[in-house]
């Protein structure tokens, strides 16, 4: 989440006046992630969270996430619910940009999650993907494969700026798996990135899921590895073996892994990892004029990406086989 749009106060109050959420009392910008606008809103009938989609979102995409959250809400999950407005429609716009109020959820995101929560995220993300079974609603993952050579052609000779060499390694990790990557896998509706700032806890429990903006049709296994990237290494770049145990006997409680699954989860961690060192490098090479937004370090990515090229055995990650 984050702020490049900002909003003048008429116009945030006469937009907010349409949802019947009752009068707006605050508005206040939220400085983390880097794709859209947000802003936590204050009414009297209480706590809500109003995005406004920037330009990198695709606005015939907003039915796709709109729609999953409303049915995933409906299944029982617990994440946040669009807000109706007096047309009865999710989607309005404001400040020239497409935006939505969704409801607001308790609980706070781990800046350090333990083993318990790992565990937890690992159940709550098998969770999402039965109750996204029988969404009707696909959405192709324009980040998978075939969207990672033009990314790397947009970051161009200046990655090396980032890191000397990198270009090279990008393009080199990217034909290995132009060349393999795992097909007819199991898939679905998959989260793709569920980070720790996406997840609410109270304590160690579960509270809430969040940011559904990159959902996508793709493999369930592919969701998992992006998890095992982003909740189980530590700062020295180490990969915990405690947490990754966690995080896939969690998963596993709700839903066993096929073998298929298994096997291709090596390469599926090493494929996610490249995923998000290229939109980090772009990101960090692209930074907008004045956005109240710090963008992630790319060679954390590159980091656990060495780390992969190394991994040949799923158990390796701390699956138990």
């Amino acid at each position: 989440m984050a702020v490049y749009t900002e909003v003048p106060d008429d116009e945030m109050a006469a937009f907010v006046a349409r949802y019947g959420i009752g009068e707006l009392l605050s508005a206040k910008g939220i400085a983390e992630g880097v794709e859209n606008s947000n802003y936590l809103l204050h009414t009297t009938q209480g706590s809500y969270i109003l995005t406004l989609y920037e330009k990198r979102v695709n606005p015939d995409d907003l039915p796709f996430f709109l729609g999953l959250m409303q049915h995933l809400a409906g299944r029982g999950l617990i994440c946040p619910q669009p807000v109706k407005d007096s047309r009865g429609e999710m989607l309005g716009r404001l400040a020239g940009r497409p935006a939505a109020i969704v409801t607001f959820l308790d609980g706070l995101s781990v800046r350090r999650p333990t083993a318990a929560h790992c565990q937890e995220l690992g159940r709550g993300l098998a969770l999402l993907h039965e109750a996204g079974a029988d969404f009707a609603m696909e959405r192709v993952n324009a980040l998978s494969v075939p969207g990672w050579r033009p990314l790397a052609h947009q970051a161009g000779p200046d990655a090396d700026k980032v890191s000397p060499g990198l270009a090279r390694r990008i393009m080199a990790e990217i034909a290995v798996h132009e060349a393999s990557w795992p097909k007819d896998l199991p898939r679905g509706v998959i989260h793709a990135d569920l980070f720790p700032n996406n997840v609410f806890f109270i304590g160690s429990r579960l509270s809430g899921l969040i940011d559904f903006y990159f959902a996508c049709t793709d493999a369930y296994a592919y969701d998992l590895a992006i998890c095992l990237n982003s909740w189980c290494f530590e700062a020295d770049g180490s990969f915990n073996l405690t947490k990754g145990q966690a995080l896939l006997a969690g998963y596993e409680s709700v839903r066993p892994l096929s073998e298929a699954e298994v096997a291709a989860l090596p390469q599926l961690c090493r494929g996610s990892a490249l995923r998000f060192l290229l939109t980090r490098l772009v990101d960090w090479l692209n930074v907008p004029p004045g956005a109240l937004v710090k963008p992630h370090d790319p060679l954390e990515y590159d980091r656990k990406l060495a780390f992969h090229q190394r991994v040949l055995d799923a158990r390796e990650f701390g699956l138990k086989r």
